[in-house]
């Protein structure tokens, strides 16, 4: 396909990129470095692209994002996508490639879903340099801090519940050693800050601010005492830079940063988007796994602290995912049955109920595969109809723009009349409780929240060092609008149970750990690993 579509020379020239700031990595590939573009007024409209509660049969917003950029580039528009870098762990555990699919796909697929750039090997580097300079502070007793109060973990790209729960320090004479543990590199703090950052200047008070843990008197530890935020700053340096691609169609596509939803913001990095803002007539972007997750944290978190506004948000459905919605196996779902996808309906109506809240133009995109039939499709037509809601088809995997023309000018329509100002769920002076109960209730149709006596404690941590105005990060299970990932449709009677929550101060959010959830997720029994090899030509497939 490579032969087939131009280097990214041409897509640097229809988005009248200064040359001067594109540095240029491989035929296909290039960042950009121009960090003032994020600071100009934009000219383009931002769609948000989002879905229902993800299932093991997919939802595919990614593709369907590609989709409709693509549709959106037919009808005449300048479009640019503005999406997140796949994560290794899951490319090699359960999800497999995470760029699209068919004739929706981002060019060069293997690259983005292996090292690219190598943007998630700087985050990794740095988030590990300040756990090395951490514990050579206490090694050599000149970091004022308590060991069984440090808070900084060290990361991983890779899915490994073997370093879920380590012990570290254990062959230094100085010390008796300490548990600790490894996250996965999207959940560390870093890649949030590197998201939330537009510049060099914010980039370092952001790593300066960061927690580390505390004094043997509870007295704030901070990144900025362990005097390595410049070499920090140098091993992000190109990172913090936007990459460009493009779509198979030729889409302008930054890809950049790569925060899972579930356990972060889940969203790329606001300096890609502005940028993307800046260059085209429209943007799409994608928050990760469904709306209560990914679509929840860009509008509260993202949108709040890059002063964005989306002007039209997307909620993506398949037949397949709505069946098993209904409790429906995976084996069963090529057969027809219309009742269950009525029945999975309610999940949908769920995340309608929440993305109305925020008053902006609404429309579900069925993604559309080869089992789904007519009568099956008319369910879901019919009844968003009802709602008011514009439904339409996405045939992209097997006719990429030309399959999301339909759902492209309905967007095109949505977008044209100006939007109120965007509302929050919570406001940022309100108490932690009171948030993450708005959250709970407006979001998840929650009937309230039961905080663990080990989070209540936390809690009079965070509010005693003044934190407590800080935006709210939920860390819960994308299978579920519940905490429990075993009750799928539209649970009712439920309430979220939060256990504890991490400070991360440098992104400027709280992160409130529900239920069972963990930051470091572990590979399948046969993961996707086993099926991907590679030929003497350097091609490779089983993705």
């Amino acid at each position: 396909m490579r032969n087939r579509i131009p280097e990214i020379g041409s897509v640097i020239r229809e988005l009248n990129l200064n040359s001067d700031f594109v540095e240029y990595y491989g035929k296909y590939s290039a960042k950009v470095s121009d960090f003032s573009l994020g600071n100009r007024p934009s000219r383009g409209k931002l769609i948000l692209v989002s879905a229902i509660t993800p299932t093991p049969a997919g939802e595919g917003k990614t593709t369907v994002s590609i989709g409709l950029a693509q549709g959106l580039r037919k009808l005449g528009y300048r479009t640019a996508l503005a999406l997140r870098q796949p994560s290794m762990g899951p490319v090699f555990g359960r999800k497999g490639t995470a760029t699209g699919g068919g004739r929706s796909s981002l060019i060069p697929s293997d690259s983005i879903n292996l090292h690219f750039t190598g943007d998630f090997h700087a985050i990794t580097t740095a988030h590990n340099l300040l756990a090395a300079a951490l514990d050579n502070g206490l090694y050599f007793k000149t970091l004022r801090i308590d060991p069984s109060k440090v808070l900084w973990k060290r990361v991983i790209d890779m899915n490994d519940r073997a370093l879920r729960h380590i012990q570290i320090g254990l062959t230094d004479q100085n010390s008796s050693g300490r548990n600790s543990a490894f996250d996965i590199t999207s959940a560390s703090e870093i890649m949030a800050i590197l998201c939330l950052s537009e510049n060099y200047d914010e980039l370092r008070d952001r790593l300066n601010r960061i927690l580390v843990g505390f004094t043997p008197d509870m007295e704030p530890v901070f990144a900025s005492q362990i005097r390595v935020t410049g070499a920090l700053l140098a091993v992000l340096r190109e990172a913090l830079k936007p990459n460009i691609v493009q779509s198979s169609e030729g889409v302008p596509a930054f890809i950049h940063g790569g925060p899972f939803a579930n356990i972060a913001h889940g969203c790329n990095s606001i300096l890609a988007t502005k940028m993307a803002l800046e260059n085209a007539d429209y943007v799409v972007t994608e928050a990760g796994f469904a709306f209560d997750l990914g679509g929840e944290k860009f509008l509260d978190i993202k949108c709040r602290q890059g002063q964005l506004a989306p002007d039209a948000i997307v909620l993506v459905v398949t037949i397949r995912a709505l069946k098993m919605h209904d409790g429906i196996k995976l084996a069963d779902l090529p057969a027809e049955n219309a009742s269950a996808v009525f029945s999975g309906l309610e999940n949908l109506e769920a995340h309608l109920a929440a993305a109305k809240f925020f008053k902006r133009p609404i429309t579900v995109a069925i993604n559309r595969f080869s089992t789904d039939t007519s009568e099956e499709i008319s369910v879901v037509q019919e009844f968003c109809r009802k709602q008011g809601i514009p439904c339409e088809i996405a045939n992209v995997f097997s006719e990429g723009g030309d399959g999301a023309l339909s759902l492209a000018t309905c967007l095109v329509t949505a977008t044209q009349q100006p939007s109120p100002r965007l509302p929050f769920v919570y406001a940022l002076d309100e108490t932690i409780e009171t948030k993450i109960e708005k959250i709970s209730k407006v979001i998840y149709g929650a009937d309230g929240v039961d905080f663990t006596t080990e989070a209540l404690d936390r809690l009079r941590i965070i509010n005693s060092i003044g934190y407590g105005n800080l935006p709210i990060c939920m860390a819960k299970t994308q299978e579920s609008l519940s905490d429990n990932p075993r009750l799928l449709g539209r649970p009712k009677n439920f309430k979220i149970t939060v256990r504890d929550f991490e400070i991360s101060n440098g992104a400027g959010f709280l992160v409130a750990l529900t239920g069972k959830l963990l930051r470091m997720p572990a590979l399948p029994k046969v993961p996707s690993a086993e099926r991907i090899q590679m030929d003497s030509q350097g091609v490779i497939t089983g993705w």
